[in-house]
């Protein structure tokens, strides 16, 4: 009898110190903007990192955050400019449908294009581990390309 309690007693715990050891804002709040968002479609082969950053980003341009979104960014300086510039060119689109393309080997840092459906257009970002060793993005200023048709 003590011998089948141990594993899932194992398991519990071992699921419990996995969670409190997971994203530093904690699984509520991933779970809570997750759930409030419109799911990202995915191709490519992105990284744990890459993909959470990926996914914040968009979240970040929907809910029009420019301090979340200026706190993603990895380069020297401020970012906030560069955040409200995104926010204000793809904010309302990124409510609707994004599409992630993930290019390339994603273990440090990974080059990624947003495609915004409601708009039909697109832009190239950065993704990559920054200074303090957490996932970011490089923001610069925000240059949409038309879809091809």
């Amino acid at each position: 009898m003590i011998r089948t309690l141990r594993l899932p007693a194992l398991a519990v715990a071992l699921g419990v110190l996995l969670t409190a050891c997971g994203d530093d804002n904690g699984p509520t709040e991933y779970q809570t903007a997750y759930t409030n968002h419109r799911p990202l479609q995915v191709t490519g082969y992105p990284s744990t990192g890459s993909l959470g950053t990926v996914q914040q980003i968009v979240w970040h341009l929907a809910d029009q955050d420019a301090e979340a979104l200026a706190a993603l960014h990895t380069e020297d300086g401020d970012g906030r400019g560069e955040a409200r510039a995104w926010i204000k060119t793809y904010g309302a689109d990124a409510r609707g449908k994004v599409t992630a393309d993930f290019l390339d080997e994603g273990s440090v840092r990974q080059d990624v294009v947003l495609h915004f459906a409601k708009s039909r257009r697109t832009q190239e970002l950065t993704a990559r581990i920054g200074d303090d060793d957490s996932w970011g993005v490089v923001l610069d200023d925000p240059h949409p390309v038309p879809e091809p048709r």
